[in-house]
């Protein structure tokens, strides 16, 4: 079970399921069935296909990821900033010879192929790339980009195909005359009716109420026929199993060029997934499961676009509304998944007179509630170089491309790093008085250095970017007027690399040339293994490490007789302590040299009883044994009883079904004998029949025989007549 489970997760939930989950469930799968639905539709315009696509990718992938996931909150589906990632990357590419759906499909199998992998190489911490200041500054720049592209389809104009901000504006601005009026009425209303339902009644499904309103205006003032563009038929029905063309022709080099969207999609949806699955899982205190997620959403990608879905992701908007609305399992994906396919297969025709202005509603509003501009000022306020990393990501997603802006905010992030890795922070500590601890003398006044050592903390990793700059900065410590030795704090340090070992030689040879002493305070356990494998450790004297500063320096001052140094304002006190301790330790040795015998007299009884209480042990053993040994017996008997009620068991089973089977057979046999009886009375009748046919067969042949002896009879007069004729003609003859 533990196995099926692990490649099942929904086992684990679908074990302990009851009626109140369900309930739950049902009412938050009909809840976010009933917003995806507009959304799923309106998403698919803005990656630039078709709105049946949106459709299709609400419905197979939610059944899938109900069976994979380990989110038990979160809702997946057809997501803004993943259409507008597709938009960007197959728009250069869709022409007249490759249409749009199959790119975005291929998009959505090459990015679940991507997921799947990372999910089971264990690369899920490729989504730390994505920094908190990289996501603040694309998830502020896409909501314009998303928005800006909409604005053709809101005004009723031609929209570039582009994905700047600043063309689609100079576009709206030079078509400014041309704006269908009706267009435009439905697109602004919308846009004002979603916003105040979102503040008034946050609950209600803002999107369908809109779409609701917007198909019944537009069919009741029949807006088509002046010139608003509508939706039109849809295709009714679940979409057909289809593998993408390109991936069964195998076009490596649409691959190719694809390749770039595909993982930039794989980590911002994974980074969706997680962040939101995390914030779920934490609140209702359950695991996540970073690389699983990375599988599940990739195989629901696959899975999808084998039936024509675009890509997917979890959704912020819809995953808050299953929340609130009580789910507790991934069931409310099967559920909402349900209603879309209800949808597909008998509401389609309901959408005929969807605007196409009343959808770019749906996606602006979306995306105005996207943009999270506190954001960007927490980031600039709290430190300046994560705010300028996401300035800059704004800007280059906004100016570049997405993609673009991503693949720049994550190298930002990278370089930081380095630079922050290159330029290690260094601290001479001190001590503070009265106490036990050393504290940075120049964040604590308080602390005081100690003659003739120095006490360095290196508060950050020791590896090849930052080892000559570590080096430089120890050595020129050591070159400070008056030290006799230096003590290197490492509590901050996990490990080091090669290039770090080396320098740290270079250290301890440039420490051995100045006459300096080096010891080593707070090494911990993984640094100390490094050290070890490469014979530093045995250089610098393992004498020579310590827990602690405290007693790295206690130790230097006591080889040194130097002991004053340390705590000259209590040194006084501590040896009248150490007075009274030791003639309390003398009077307490008296004592226990009087409980010594006591003592030992206790212990030759205890022994006496030890060897008792062993040679019952042994004793317990051996019953132990042979209880163990008929226990096992009585195992195996219980064991042969079962399989011989097993065996029974199956065959009562045999007999019940050989009993089935003739009683079968015979009912087979009584209804063979009705109709054999049946046929028996036909048989009967048919004979009467034949012998009432017979007998009036017998009367007709006596009729015939008494009219042929009749006609006989008449031929043999007229035949006597006949004679009689040519007799007295013959004798007339004569005569004359």
């Amino acid at each position: 079970m533990n196995k099926l489970s692990s490649l099942f997760p929904a086992i684990d939930w679908l074990t302990d399921y009851d009626r109140s989950d369900l309930r739950g469930d049902l009412s938050a799968g009909l809840t976010v069935g009933v917003m995806l639905i507009p959304q799923a539709m309106a998403y698919a315009m803005l990656a630039g296909v078709e709105p049946i696509y949106g459709l299709y990718a609400a419905l197979v992938p939610l059944f899938v990821y109900a069976l994979l996931g380990t989110s038990r909150h979160l809702s997946v589906g057809p997501v803004t900033v993943d259409m507008l990632i597709v938009a960007a990357g197959i728009g250069i590419y869709a022409g007249p010879e490759t249409s749009a759906i199959e790119l975005a499909v291929l998009v959505a199998v090459m990015t679940g192929i991507c997921e799947v992998l990372m999910g089971l190489f264990r690369f899920g911490f490729m989504v730390n790339f994505l920094s908190r200041p990289v996501i603040a500054g694309f998830m502020t720049a896409a909501p314009l980009i998303i928005a800006s592209n909409q604005l053709g389809n809101l005004l009723g104009i031609q929209s570039p195909d582009s994905q700047y901000v600043h063309r689609h504006i100079m576009s709206t601005i030079r078509q400014a005359a041309d704006i269908h009026p009706e267009t435009c009425v439905i697109g602004v209303v919308g846009v004002v009716l979603l916003t105040v339902l979102q503040q008034w009644k946050p609950r209600w499904p803002a999107a369908l109420i809109w779409v609701t309103v917007a198909v019944l205006a537009t069919w009741g003032l029949e807006l088509a026929a002046d010139g608003v563009e509508i939706v039109g038929a849809i295709p009714a029905g679940l979409p057909p199993f289809q593998i993408p063309e390109s991936l069964a022709e195998f076009d490596l080099e649409r691959i190719r060029q694809l390749a770039p969207t595909a993982l930039t999609l794989a980590l911002v949806e994974f980074m969706y997934v997680m962040s939101l699955g995390q914030a779920f899982a934490t609140e209702h205190e359950y695991d996540v499961e970073p690389n699983r997620e990375l599988i599940a959403i990739g195989a629901a990608n696959i899975f999808g676009s084998f039936f024509r879905a675009v890509p997917i992701s979890g959704s912020f908007s819809r995953s808050a509304v299953n929340h609130r609305a009580g789910a507790h399992t991934p069931l409310s994906n099967v559920v909402a998944g349900s209603l879309v396919g209800i949808t597909l297969l008998f509401l389609t025709g309901l959408f005929f007179f969807l605007p196409t202005p009343a959808l770019a509603a749906i996606i602006i509003v979306a995306c105005l509630g996207m943009i999270d501009v506190p954001e960007l000022r927490y980031l600039l306020e709290t430190r300046r170089i994560d705010g300028a990393i996401a300035l800059l990501t704004f800007g280059a997603t906004l100016g570049i491309g997405i993609q673009q802006g991503i693949l720049i905010g994550v190298g930002a992030s990278v370089v930081v790093v380095l630079w922050d890795l290159s330029q290690p922070h260094v601290v001479e500590l001190g001590h503070v008085p009265g106490t036990q601890e050393f504290r940075d003398v120049s964040r604590h006044p308080e602390a005081e250095s100690i003659s003739d050592i120095r006490i360095t903390r290196i508060d950050s990793r020791f590896s090849f970017a930052n080892a000559k700059t570590l080096k430089e900065e120890i050595l020129e410590d050591a070159d400070h007027e008056g030290v006799r030795a230096l003590i290197i704090d490492t509590t901050g340090v996990n490990d080091l690399d090669t290039t770090a070992t080396q320098a740290l030689q270079e250290i301890v040879d440039g420490l051995a040339e100045r006459d300096v002493e080096l010891s080593v305070a707070g090494a911990k356990g993984p640094l100390r293994d490094v050290l070890e494998r490469s014979g530093l450790m045995g250089k610098i004297g393992e004498e020579r490490f310590y827990m602690n500063a405290h007693m790295a320096v206690s130790d230097i001052l006591e080889r040194w007789n130097e002991p004053e140094e340390y705590e000259p304002a209590e040194q006084e006190q501590r040896h009248e302590q150490i007075d009274e301790a030791r003639q309390r330790l003398a009077q307490e040795r008296e004592k226990v040299d009087e409980s010594r015998e006591a003592i030992t007299e206790e212990r030759r009884q205890l022994k006496d009883e030890l060897d008792a209480h062993e040679a019952e042990q042994e004793r317990l053993a051996e019953q132990r044994a042979a209880l163990q040994t008929q226990l096992d017996k009585a195992r195996k008997q219980r064991a042969a009883v079962k399989r011989q009620q097993q065996t029974l068991e199956e065959q009562k089973e045999e007999l019940a079904e050989e009993r089935e089977k003739l009683d079968e057979q015979q009912e087979e046999l009584a209804e063979e004998r009705e109709h054999l009886e049946e046929q028996q009375e036909e048989l009967q009748d048919e004979k009467q029949d034949v012998r009432d046919v017979r007998k009036r067969l017998k009367e007709e042949i006596a009729e015939h025989e008494s009219e042929r002896r009749r006609l006989r009879e008449e031929r043999r007069r007229l035949e006597q007549k006949r004679r009689e004729a040519e007799d007295t003609s013959e004798s007339d003859d004569t005569g004359g």
